[in-house]
């Protein structure tokens, strides 16, 4: 496998024959291989890790293993993704209103520089050939933040008068006229009662992501060097006397079991990740616990529906609710098709994993967590409310909530969908005290020989920030030597954007050009656009 440096992390490239996108199914060979690095989990966070990877470090030799028989099959998917975009340009749950009446737009700014980092490298892969056909993955659609009654428009003024000003935000337009809500949202408005004062906050420059089909672009620029493994379960996992892991595999397929030993270990498995970290033993993963949250969306695929609603439209959770249950009503486009999808109606299930167990929950609470787990329930009666109310709702009743939206929506128009499993994250405070977070956390070893993904949203929309987190945390010394080559494939790298509003317009035209969102200009040559991304190259 190739010499240990001093932070054990170099590995010769597999023979020619080794190489490429294969579905392994340990018919033949030695019950143990070994790698590198070890990706568990096929989704949006192992994929972006692997191709990051790939590009940094091109002679380190990358196994992924996934239990399911595709990429992307949970919540990477189109349909079980909610946010598929999230930016903080009409998410209201990242734009609070304070006691005062203020509006705190920290989240939002940290949310969308992280989204234009994940922007950047999507749009260098593509600019390198690494990623191809970029409409398959990534299509500009607006980004819209909806309130109605007096409060709620005063509440959007607000948003919009501290968000404009802000470099990131700066194209953002206050609608409050009820002539054009019909103009740009003629679904939306018919049959509305505009005695009831409405307002947007509009960005036009918005995107709607397919991670599905990024996910599997990314994994095959991973596969480069190394091999794609579907149908294979990882079991168990244990650290070596030399700080590399040994990794159990069972082939779902011939139930034959195999070993790989690994110098780094990503969990990218999403609801399934706590368990894992669990079994690997490390302190670190005894500070979490988790509560699973599933959820319904309506789907709307009637053509003539369908065209009369191009944005992504979020309003404002109701009084008590939890972030997580802000309603949208967000145009997709999957396989080049477009679909509405409505909600999100929150469900309950023990399940870490829509293709979970029902004991999840039950095995995931251990001696270090549970007294932490069972103290969020007093704290949470919001959030338990919410989903008992969301648990007794009929289908009339969802229909009623998507007509505050679509005032006309007829039932049979809309099919129920069950999207993916949320796991949140519960963070141990002390001994018999925990607090429940909406985000993601990374948890690595102290040794940074193992890593792992906890929580939900934002998640795929800061897939890239989140896994250059967990290359420096776990790979402190090739950092460091990485830095060049990160910002030649993110040119804002260890900068920040909206204090930079020169550099932000530059790589936000570039970024828009190589993914296909704007038209090209006429006089726009490759030798222009190459000088062009010069300037933020250079740090």
């Amino acid at each position: 496998m190739g010499s240990r440096d001093t932070h054990g992390r170099l590995g010769e490239a597999p023979p020619d024959g080794d190489r490429g996108f294969t579905v392994a199914d340990d018919t033949a060979g030695s019950d143990t291989t070994t790698a590198d690095v070890v990706l568990i989990g096929a989704g949006i966070m192992s994929a972006t890790l692997g191709a990051l990877i790939r590009q940094l470090q091109p002679d380190w030799t990358i196994a992924v293993y996934e239990r399911l028989d595709a990429a992307a099959a949970e919540s990477s998917d189109p349909w079980n993704n909610a946010g598929t975009g999230h930016s903080a340009l009409c998410e209201l749950n990242y734009t609070p209103q304070n006691s005062d009446g203020g509006v705190d737009i920290a989240k939002a700014l940290t949310i969308n520089e992280q989204f234009q980092v994940s922007r950047q490298f999507w749009a260098h892969s593509v600019e390198k050939g690494l990623l191809d056909t970029p409409a398959e993955f990534i299509n500009p659609i607006p980004h819209v933040s909806f309130c109605h009654g007096a409060d709620g428009v005063d509440y959007l003024r607000k948003r919009y008068d501290a968000l404009a000003s802000q470099p990131l935000f700066a194209d953002m337009e206050y609608i409050d006229d009820d002539a054009e809500f019909e103009r740009r949202l003629p679904l939306m408005s018919a049959g509305r009662d505009f005695s009831d004062p409405v307002a947007l906050n509009w960005y036009t420059n918005g995107t709607d992501v397919d991670f599905g089909a990024l996910t599997q672009k990314l994994l095959n620029i991973v596969a480069e060097g190394g091999t794609v493994n579907f149908g294979h379960s990882v079991t168990n996992l244990k650290q070596q006397s030399d700080g590399s892991w040994v990794v159990k595999v069972a082939n779902l397929r011939t139930k034959r079991k195999s070993s790989v030993r690994a110098k780094f270990v990503f969990v990218g498995a999403g609801g399934g990740a706590l368990h894992l970290l669990q079994k690997s033993g490390i302190p670190e993963a005894r500070q979490f616990g988790g509560f699973p949250v599933s959820g319904a969306f309506f789907r709307c695929t009637n053509p003539e529906l369908v065209d009369e609603h191009k944005a992504k439209v979020y309003g404002r959770a109701a009084v008590g609710a939890p972030p997580m249950s802000v309603p949208h009503l967000d145009t997709r486009v999957i396989n080049h098709k477009p679909g509405l999808l409505f909600g999100p109606y929150a469900g309950w299930s023990p399940k870490f994993l829509k293709e979970g167990s029902n004991t999840d929950l039950l095995t995931s609470v251990t001696p270090f967590n549970a007294f932490p787990m069972a103290s969020i329930a007093p704290k949470e009666f919001g959030l338990l409310k919410y989903l008992i109310s969301e648990l007794a709702a009929g289908p009339a009743d969802r229909v009623e909530t998507l007509r505050e939206f679509v005032p006309r929506a007829v039932g049979s128009d809309w099919e129920l969908i069950t999207a993916g499993q949320r796991v949140q994250v519960i963070r141990k405070k002390s001994a018999f005290n925990g607090a429940l977070e909406f985000g993601t956390a990374v948890v690595n070893s102290a040794d940074g020989t193992i890593a792992g993904l906890l929580g939900a949203s934002p998640g795929a929309s800061t897939a890239v920030p989140a896994m250059l987190d967990v290359l420096e945390r776990c790979f402190p010394s090739q950092f460091a030597a990485w830095k060049p080559r990160l910002t030649d494939m993110i040119p804002s790298f260890g900068r920040t954007l909206n204090s930079e509003p020169d550099l932000f317009r530059e790589v936000f035209d570039w970024s828009s050009r190589v993914l296909s969102l704007t038209e090209t200009p006429a006089d726009d040559s490759v030798e222009q656009g190459e000088r062009r991304m010069a300037a933020p190259s250079a740090v």
